[in-house]
């Protein structure tokens, strides 16, 4: 019996100590002007509800305190903003107070150099120096023949008959075709470089908690790894002194750059050209692919298209300039595809000062997440927005809209938007044209933190003709 009492009464003492924590976090952060909303534990905050529940956690947040409320997520006392016309005035007005406000995991992860981290000045150069790299004329001139000649390699052999996991087939594409247009291409720098670079992206959406175990320890570990390799690689090509045509040799060469960097802004520079690609490319693509076998008409749309342009040429010919402004439903494709999957699904700022927005006083130092998700899949802006629908953005009006948020916007605006766009339109390309593909079915797909298949996403392929 008194072995009963003594649970009773532990019990007892850890519910009121829950409590009293709760409502001192609470208290702690009870500041006049502060919009309405919970923050939850000490340290943690909210942020394993937001990481478990994401799109749940932010539509049970908004239903019971409006489209702008307080949370602490990602160790950061947090404004959560869902509202269209503030998310547009917070990523248009950056220099009025607000700066980049990415969580401490991913700026000790990815840089303090990085093109995210940075603003004013430093972000005019990096950003500058970035897109010198990755203009539409570097990928004309450049860039295209490269992403051509990887993803012919790439997608050979796929119809060997066997089941393949989709997702892990373009994490190798996106992260591959980078590693080639940056110059590391040696097959044993590659092998060296892919496990630290996994372990890095794991870390960027993490507590900065420094145990071990960890992620943040093990993405941390990996950027010290992958620093160390790019030190290695750029000493070798100085003391060569041979010229390469690569993004390595571009930043590296200073006697006609404009945008000098650096060895350490040259690094996260390159750290930061493999993670943003790398997120994107390979994810939208898994989802094309997956919508197409879902959306037998848009599969035949986007075939028609593509056989088209392969009908002007030998087996042998490369995609050209004009074969990728030509393929206007595959830009489409890619777009509903950005939009539908949410594959980005909002940005971070920083208050550099106490700032009123929205009617709100909001404190100096605090986070706020535009969150563009819910834009999305709002009827009045896409008709049926849960619709897979290409033919949505066919209209130019719809991808120039005030309020399409898919590549971020104002100065933040993807510097890699459009070299994205020709990397999925070429793996697109080649795999339409040479492949059939049916689901094994049964994987299960999770939207949030990142759009992913936990246990792999299986297709088998078979040839097309």
């Amino acid at each position: 019996m008194a072995v009963y009492v003594f649970l009773a009464l532990g019990v007892v003492l850890v519910l009121c100590v829950c409590t009293a924590l709760l409502r001192w976090n609470e208290v702690r952060y009870m500041k006049k002007g502060l919009p309405p909303g919970t923050m939850g534990w000490p340290v943690f905050g909210e942020t394993t509800e937001f990481l478990k529940q994401g799109p749940s956690f932010m539509k049970n947040q908004s239903a019971r305190y409006g489209s702008f409320f307080k949370s602490h997520i990602l160790g950061c006392p947090t404004i959560v903003s869902m509202d269209p016309e503030v998310n547009r005035y917070i990523l248009m007005n950056e220099a009025k107070g607000l700066v980049p406000g990415y969580p401490q995991s991913m700026l000790d992860i990815l840089g303090k150099c990085n093109i995210a981290a940075v603003h004013g000045a430093t972000h005019k150069n990096m950003r500058g120096a970035l897109l010198s790299l990755i203009n539409p004329t570097m990928i004309r001139d450049q860039l295209l023949s490269k992403i051509d000649r990887f993803m012919r390699s790439h997608l050979a052999h796929w119809d060997d008959g066997s089941i393949i996991d989709l997702q892990d087939k373009t994490k190798q594409m996106a992260l591959l075709s980078s590693l080639r247009q940056i110059g590391i291409d040696s097959s044993s720098i590659s092998q060296e470089f892919i496990p630290e670079y996994f372990n890095l992206v794991l870390g960027t959406i993490s507590l900065p908690i420094d145990l071990p175990g960890t992620n943040y320890r093990r993405g941390f570990q990996a950027r010290k790894h992958i620093v160390r390799m790019l030190r290695e690689l750029m000493e070798e090509r100085r003391a060569s002194q041979e010229d390469h045509d690569d993004m390595l040799g571009c930043l590296m060469r200073s006697d006609d750059n404009r945008y000098k960097l650096n060895d350490e802004e040259i690094i996260d520079q390159v750290i930061t050209i493999m993670y943003s690609g790398y997120e994107t490319v390979s994810t939208t693509s898994m989802m094309a692919v997956k919508y197409l076998h879902d959306n037998p008409d848009v599969l035949h749309e986007l075939r028609k298209e593509h056989l088209g342009i392969r009908a002007k040429k030998r087996p042998e010919d490369p995609i050209k300039w004009d074969d990728l402004k030509a393929m206007r439903f595959t830009r489409a494709v890619i777009f509903e595809t950005s939009r539908l999957a949410s594959v980005v699904n909002g940005v971070l700022r920083k208050t550099t000062k106490d700032m009123e927005l929205n009617g709100f006083l909001i404190p100096k130092g605090w986070r706020i997440y535009v969150y563009t998700r819910e834009i999305n899949y709002n009827p009045q802006l896409y008709p049926d927005p849960l619709v897979f629908n290409p033919w949505r953005w066919l209209d130019k009006s719809v991808e120039c809209h005030n309020y399409n948020l898919i590549f971020g916007g104002g100065t933040r605006l993807c510097p890699g938007k459009e070299l994205g766009i020709a990397e999925i339109s070429t793996f697109l390309h080649y795999l339409v044209t040479r492949y059939r593909w049916e689901e094994i079915g049964g994987d299960k797909l999770m939207k949030f933190p990142r759009v992913e298949a936990p246990n792999g996403l299986h297709i088998r392929v078979s040839p097309f003709c």
